[in-house]
C-alpha cells in the first residue's frame, strides 16, 4: 500500500476517520455509562489521566496483556501504532518508534534512540527480559522525550510498570501450556507485612522448544526459550511524611539462537547454534517526602547488573556441506567452497543512576499562582566491557578475540512549567541541559572519548474546549549522543560521528464519547532529524564470502511524518470494539552510503507505511468472554543498505527490492475465556492463519552450494501459536 506523501491529506483522512467515529458514536443509544476505564500515565513529572495528557501517547493494560496472552512485550506492541521492533535476537532487544531505532548491536558500542525503563530501572539496550507477567501497564511514549527522560528517548520511550503492593492480602497464579512445548507457570503474592510496609512478590518461569528445527542436528530446540523472571517490591510508609517505594528484580534468560536458514524456512542446517542469554539484577529505591509547605521531593535511585551473551553460527552451515562424500547433491564446481565460523559476544553491564526531584505543591504555583514547576537534576553511569570471539576458517584462516571497555557518564538538570492561560488554555514549557561523556578504548590500541553537551525541551500548548476533549500543540527537541566506530578497517572520517538531533512538531485531538463510552485519540507529527546517525555497513571480501563492517554514521538530514489514531467503543454490556491505525512516510534528505551510493530521497528502514490494530470483545454472559483481532503491517526495508558489490572490481549494483524488503502481512488472533469468581480459563491462539513473514533481513552471499551466490537471507517471525492458560486468584 503506498498513500500521498501530503500532510494535508494526512490531516484530512485523520479528521474525516475521527468525525466519521464521532457521529457514529452519537447515534447510538444503547451505550452503557462509564464503561470506559479512567488510564493514568505514571512516568510522567504528575500523574494525570491519559485522555488529558497532551501527547501521543499508549498505555497497554494489564488487560490488554491477557488478551492475546503475551509473555514478552514483542508479542504485544503490534497493538501500537507507529511502532515496530527487529529481532536478529531471540527476544526483542530494540524497538523503533515512527521509523526511528536502532536494530541491532555486535561490536561496536550504540547509544538507543528508544528507551526501555522498567519501574525506574533503566534496561535500555538490554530490554530482551520485557517479560509481562504481573504486569500493570506499559506505556508508549511516541516522539523525542527531551525533557522527562533526555538521551536514548530520541524517538520515544517504553516504560512498564509492575503491579503495586496491597493493603490487603491476595495472590494469583498462572499456568500456561502451548504448541513447541512451551510451558509457564507463575505466582504473585501481595499484601501487608506490617502496618507500615505492604510487599509483593511475583515469579514467572517460561520454557519453549521454540519454532525452528535444525535438521541437520536432528533437533527442534536449538532456538529454544528458558526464561526466569523473579520481582519483589516493598510499599513503605516510613513516617507520615515519607513514603520508600523498593524494588529488585532478577532475570534470568537462558535462550539459544539458531534462525536464519540457508533455505529461508525454519529448518536451520548449523552444526554451532548460537545462544542468546541474560543474567540482570537489579535493585531500585524511590523517596518521597512530602513534609515541606511548598514542595515534594523525591529521590530515584538504582542499580543493574547484566551479564549478557550473544553468539552464532556465522556459515549457518554444517561441516562438509560442500563436501561431495558427504552431500552428493552438491555442484561439483563448487566443491569444498565451504568456510566455518562462529562469532560470539559477552558483555559485562552495570548501570547506575540518581535523580533528585523537585515538585511545587498544589497552592504554591508561582507567577501569581498560574504556574506549577518541576526541576531536578540527573546522574547516570553505564559501563559496559566487551569480549568477542570470533573465529573463521577457509584460505583465510583466522581467530580473532577482540575486548573493550566503555564508560558512560550523564549528567543532566531540567526544568518544566505548567502554566494555566485561563481556564481551558494550557502551556507547558520544558529545558533539559545534559552533559555526556564517554571514555572508550579497546585491544586494537583504538582509544577514544566523547564530550557532548546536549539541550533538548518542549512546548505544549493544549486546549480543554469541554471536560472531554482536549486540542494540542507541540514542539519537542530530542537528542542523542555521538560515538565512535572501531573497526581498524574504517577509514579515520569514519571512525566517530556526531549528536543527532530531532525536532517533532505535532497537532493532537483526544475526546471522550456518549457518557465515557467511547474515546477518539488523534495526532498528527513531522519530525525533522538534523545529524542523523544511520547504522551503514562496508562490503568487504574475505575468501569465499564476505564480510560486512556495521559501523554508524551521520546521514545529513531525513524526514519522518504521518498521522496516528487509537479508538474504542463499548457498544453494550456485551460488546466493546477497538482499533488503532499508523500512517508513516520517511524519507532521507541527504544521505550517500560507506561505498558512495546515494540514497537522498529513500525510505528510512524498518518503518512500514502502514500500521492497523483491530479487535472486538464479545462477553454474551458473565462467564463467558471471546476476543478477535487483527494485526496489519506494510512492507519495509531490512536495512539501509540497498546496493551490493557483486564482483571484485569495486562496483556496485542496486539489489532488487523485493530482496531487501519484508512482506506485508495480516495477522489473525482469537481467544475464549471461560470465568468464574476467582478462576478463570483461557484459550488463545496468535496468527491464527500461520501466516509466514519475516522480521528481519540481509542480503549477501553465505550459501556454498550455489557458488555464494548473493541473495536474501531472512528472520521468519512467530508462526501459529496456540494453548491455554488457566488463571486463578486468590
Amino acid at each position: 500500500m503506498t498513500f500521498t506523501r501530503s500532510i494535508t491529506a494526512l490531516a484530512v483522512a485523520t479528521s474525516l476517520y475521527s468525525a466519521f467515529t464521532f457521529n457514529a458514536l452519537a447515534n447510538d443509544t444503547l451505550a452503557q455509562k462509564d464503561d470506559i476505564e479512567t488510564i493514568t500515565v505514571k512516568s510522567d513529572f504528575r500523574q494525570q489521566s491519559l485522555q488529558k495528557t497532551p501527547t501521543s501517547l499508549s498505555i497497554l493494560t494489564d488487560t490488554d496483556i491477557k488478551q492475546r496472552n503475551a509473555q514478552h512485550l514483542e508479542e504485544l506492541i503490534a497493538v501500537t501504532p507507529n511502532v515496530n521492533f527487529a529481532s536478529g535476537s531471540q527476544r526483542a532487544r530494540y524497538y523503533q518508534i515512527r521509523g526511528i531505532g536502532e536494530r541491532s548491536q555486535f561490536q561496536e558500542p550504540i547509544n538507543p534512540s528508544v528507551g526501555v525503563i522498567i519501574d525506574e530501572v533503566d534496561f535500555t539496550g538490554i530490554g530482551s527480559v520485557a517479560s509481562l507477567f504481573d504486569v500493570s501497564q506499559a506505556e508508549v511514549f511516541r516522539g523525542p522525550q527531551g525533557t522527562r527522560f533526555g538521551a536514548n528517548a530520541l524517538a520515544g520511550i517504553i516504560n512498564i510498570t509492575t503491579n503495586a503492593p496491597t493493603e490487603d492480602f491476595e495472590g494469583s497464579m498462572q499456568f500456561d501450556v502451548g504448541n513447541y512445548n512451551s510451558y509457564g507457570l507463575g505466582v504473585a503474592l501481595s499484601g501487608p507485612a506490617s502496618d507500615a510496609v505492604n510487599y509483593r512478590l511475583a515469579v514467572n518461569k517460561y520454557d519453549s522448544d521454540g519454532f525452528i528445527e535444525n535438521t541437520h542436528l536432528n533437533v527442534k530446540d536449538t532456538n529454544n526459550r528458558d526464561e526466569f523472571t523473579a520481582r519483589a517490591k516493598l510499599a513503605i510508609e516510613a513516617s507520615n511524611d515519607l513514603t520508600i517505594d523498593l524494588s529488585a528484580f532478577h532475570f534470568d534468560f537462558d535462550n539459544g539462537y539458531d534462525v536464519f536458514s540457508l533455505d529461508n524456512n525454519r529448518n536451520t542446517l548449523s552444526d554451532e547454534p548460537g545462544f542468546d542469554t541474560q543474567k540482570t539484577s537489579a535493585l531500585a529505591a524511590k523517596f518521597t517526602y512530602q513534609g515541606l509547605d511548598t514542595v515534594t521531593l523525591v529521590g530515584l535511585i538504582s542499580s543493574a547488573n547484566s551479564d549478557l551473551a550473544y553468539g552464532y553460527d556465522e556459515d549457518w552451515a554444517y561441516a562438509g556441506i560442500s563436501d561431495p562424500a558427504i552431500n552428493p547433491d552438491i555442484n561439483p564446481d563448487f566443491a569444498y567452497w565451504e568456510f566455518s565460523s562462529t562469532d560470539h559476544y559477552f558483555r559485562e553491564k552495570s548501570v547506575t543512576t540518581a535523580e533528585l526531584r523537585v515538585l511545587s505543591n498544589k497552592g504554591e504555583e508561582i507567577f501569581n499562582g498560574s504556574t506549577s514547576w518541576v526541576a531536578g537534576v540527573f546522574y547516570k553511569q553505564d559501563n559496559e566491557d566487551l569480549s568477542r570471539q570470533y573465529t573463521r576458517n577457509d584460505n583465510n584462516s583466522k581467530n580473532f578475540d577482540f575486548t573493550s571497555t566503555n564508560e558512560r557518564t550523564n549528567l543532566a538538570i531540567y526544568t518544566q512549567l505548567d502554566t494555566k492561560l485561563s481556564k481551558r488554555w494550557t502551556l507547558v514549557s520544558g529545558l533539559r541541559i545534559e552533559n555526556y561523556h564517554a571514555d572508550y578504548g579497546n585491544s586494537d590500541q583504538f582509544d577514544d572519548n566523547i564530550n557532548d553537551t546536549m539541550i533538548g525541551g518542549k512546548l505544549v500548548l493544549s486546549h480543554q474546549s469541554t471536560e472531554d476533549s482536549l486540542w494540542y500543540g507541540s514542539i519537542n527537541r530530542g537528542y542523542k549522543a555521538g560515538g565512535h566506530n572501531t573497526d581498524g578497517s574504517l577509514p579515520e572520517d569514519l571512525r566517530s560521528f556526531d549528536p543527532e538531533y530531532l525536532m517533532n512538531y505535532e497537532l493532537g485531538y483526544k475526546v471522550t464519547l456518549l457518557d465515557n463510552n467511547a474515546y477518539v485519540r488523534t495526532a498528527l507529527f513531522y519530525m525533522d532529524r538534523e545529524d542523523m546517525q544511520v547504522n551503514s555497513s562496508r562490503v568487504t571480501k574475505e575468501g569465499n564470502g564476505t564480510s560486512f563492517v556495521s559501523y554508524l554514521g551521520n546521514a545529513t538530514s531525513g524526514s519522518n511524518y504521518g498521522a496516528e489514531i487509537e479508538s474504542a467503543w463499548t457498544i453494550n454490556n456485551s460488546v466493546n470494539v477497538y482499533g488503532s491505525l499508523g500512517l508513516l512516510e520517511t524519507e532521507f534528505n541527504e544521505f550517500t552510503d560507506a561505498n558512495q551510493n546515494s540514497l537522498t530521497g529513500a525510505e528510512q528502514s524498518h518503518a512500514p507505511s502502514y500500521q492497523f490494530n483491530v479487535g472486538i470483545n464479545y462477553q454474551p454472559t458473565d462467564e463467558w468472554l471471546f476476543n478477535l483481532s487483527v494485526d496489519g503491517k506494510d512492507e519495509f526495508y531490512f536495512s539501509d543498505t540497498r546496493y551490493f558489490d557483486y564482483g571484485y572490481d569495486g562496483s556496485f549494483a542496486t539489489i532488487p527490492e523485493e530482496d531487501i524488503k519484508s512482506e506485508s502481512v495480516v495477522l489473525l488472533n482469537a481467544s475464549v475465556s471461560y470465568i468464574q469468581d476467582n478462576w478463570q480459563i483461557k484459550l488463545w491462539g496468535r496468527n491464527l492463519t500461520d501466516e509466514e513473514y519475516a522480521n528481519r533481513g540481509f542480503y549477501f552471499d553465505n550459501d556454498s552450494r550455489d557458488g555464494y551466490t548473493p541473495k536474501a537471507h531472512t528472520q521468519l517471525s512467530e508462526p501459529l501459536v496456540f494453548g491455554a492458560t488457566l488463571n486463578y486468584q486468590f
